[in-house]
């Protein structure tokens, strides 16, 4: 309790390049641009593979690498061959990690809509388009929100990487504090961390509240 007090305490921890603030905005810099390209990347691809059924097996190949890929490994990997002057370094890591919650989501999500709500769909004359976007992605909200959350919040805890990188974030408290000794800042940075973790935890939360149907919710539920 002592380390928290003084670490925030310490009114040079709130201004400055190395302050708190700066580098809560480099964290979140890495972490939305890496969460974003993630996205890009994995949600389309989610959508296309539970809508038609095709390439189902890049789900199996994508969780299968995921679980075995060491992100630290890759990061030291990836600064030995493209150096340290751009963000790539970090970025490729973490896009790497976000990617496969969201496309496992998306592609369950989609595909495990009652079949029901698809022949109805096309029944009505709904094009393929249509049907992806105006009944399988509504009703497939909920799990889609769900994987966006699982790597946003993996991403915000990884991002502490960057600092090995030579880059900023949270994580400069945490390695530059064990470089020098100064336990005070290793804990401050960390708590920074958790609760980084934690408010995006709670922005989903009511992200989710707000855009999901109370329809599909109780379903969900009853299912």
């Amino acid at each position: 309790m002592n380390w928290l007090i003084g670490f925030f305490g310490n009114p040079d921890n709130w201004s400055g390049p190395d302050g708190i603030p700066a580098r809560l905005l480099e964290h979140l810099a890495f972490s939305a641009a890496a969460l974003l390209l993630a996205t890009l990347i994995a949600l389309p691809l989610g959508l296309w593979i539970g809508h038609t059924g095709r390439g189902a097996y890049l789900i199996v190949i994508t969780v299968n690498v995921a679980r075995a890929m060491p992100t630290l490994g890759l990061l030291v990997l990836i600064v030995l061959v493209l150096g340290t002057a751009t963000v790539w370094p970090v970025l490729i890591p973490l896009v790497a990690l976000a990617a496969p919650p969201i496309l496992v989501n998306t592609y369950e999500g989609v595909r495990g809509v009652d079949p029901e709500l698809r022949d109805s769909a096309y029944g009505m004359g709904l094009r393929g388009g249509q049907v992806l976007g105006r009944v399988l992605v509504p009703v497939a909200l909920p799990l889609l929100l769900l994987g966006l959350r699982l790597s946003a919040i993996q991403v915000v805890a990884t991002t502490t990487v960057a600092a090995y990188a030579g880059l900023g974030g949270l994580g400069r408290f945490i390695i530059d504090g064990l470089a020098t000794k100064d336990y005070e800042s290793v804990v401050g940075g960390a708590v920074l961390v958790v609760l980084f973790a934690l408010g995006v935890q709670v922005l989903f939360t009511v992200v989710q509240r707000m855009t999901v149907s109370p329809g599909v919710s109780q379903r969900k539920q009853i299912r």
